[in-house]
């Protein structure tokens, strides 16, 4: 279909002229694979992704191996990568941190991007984090202060933005607070998320306008939906109508989160790709290479694609 001009580009007003993606595959997408990718595939993975376009790829998590052990081989993976951004001028390898024992592992293989990873419910926090939500947010103060300190750039993830899976729909003014919590840490950008995938366009819409009551320029706002109910797309639609130029997404579709078993795939990045590149938006992605990666990872993961478009692209086999 490719070969035939498709998508065809048409402009809608009032969307940006360029999106940045920030991919999230090798991290958030390999976290919840069941049997362990060995080193050298997630290694390849990301030099895919890199050639094919991507310039923000987050790498890999330095969290404990006893909470996630498919993400054990950090300090393996990260020296794999060293040449890349010399091959691929912009190109940004973001790694999460737990802690600041998570931080030092980072500082030490000379991390210029981390993310730090915080929760706009309760339970969601001591599930995952093991500690409330207001302490967890102490424990970022130095962390973010650190980095921030020696000039590493620090993202700041929120989960539960719209939805909990045990305390239900999330207020918008709890997850404001939190949220600037996390930027006035320090945080240069705040990734809001669907971590179970119930958001709906209007629920975006409404958050996004809570931030921009509380003074939040929407230039330090990131969006990052799971596709549970296959809104994922319309949700994302509907953040670049109110002015969001950063997406979060997963080559192939890969991901969910380990502690949160009700939410599946991150939105995929070809799917992302398609619609952006149908309405004339710029993304610097080669769709036709992406697609091949993500057909070469489903086979090295044994099974089809999620993504509608590489099955489209590649036939429903993904690979």
């Amino acid at each position: 279909m490719l070969d035939l001009g498709l998508p065809d580009p048409v402009r809608a007003p009032g969307l940006p002229e360029e999106v940045r993606i920030h991919e999230v595959g090798p991290r958030d997408g390999l976290q919840n694979e069941k049997s362990l990718v060995p080193v050298e595939v997630k290694a390849e993975f990301i030099a895919r992704l890199a050639a094919a376009g991507l310039r923000t790829i987050e790498a890999t998590s330095f969290v404990h191996p006893k909470w996630v052990p498919q993400l054990a081989d950090a300090e393996e993976l990260v020296p794999r990568l060293a040449g890349l951004p010399e091959r691929h001028p912009g190109l940004r390898l973001p790694v999460l941190v737990p802690n600041e024992r998570g931080l030092d592992r980072a500082l030490a293989h000379h991390a210029a991007d981390i993310a730090v990873f915080a929760s706009a419910t309760e339970t969601f926090a001591r599930r995952n984090l093991n500690r409330s939500a207001d302490e967890a947010m102490a424990m970022f103060r130095p962390v973010v202060g650190r980095a921030t300190e020696a000039g590493v750039a620090v993202r700041g993830y929120l989960s539960m933005c719209f939805g909990d899976p045990w305390e239900g729909p999330v207020p918008v003014d709890q997850v404001v607070r939190y949220g600037v919590r996390l930027l006035e840490l320090g945080c240069a950008e705040l990734s809001l998320g669907d971590t179970i995938g119930v958001a709906t366009p209007g629920q975006v819409t409404a958050l996004l306008a809570g931030f921009a009551r509380a003074g939040v320029p929407v230039d330090r706002l990131a969006v990052h939906f799971h596709d549970t109910y296959g809104q994922a797309l319309s949700n994302t639609l509907a953040a670049l109508r109110e002015g969001v130029t950063t997406v979060d997404a997963s080559a192939g579709g890969l991901g969910g989160c380990p502690y949160a078993k009700s939410a599946t795939g991150n939105l995929a990045t070809e799917d992302l790709v398609w619609m952006l590149h149908g309405l004339g938006i710029r993304t610097g992605v080669d769709l036709r290479s992406l697609v091949a990666t993500s057909g070469w990872m489903a086979g090295r993961l044994g099974r089809p694609s999620p993504s509608r478009t590489v099955q489209a692209l590649l036939g429903s086999a993904g690979g």
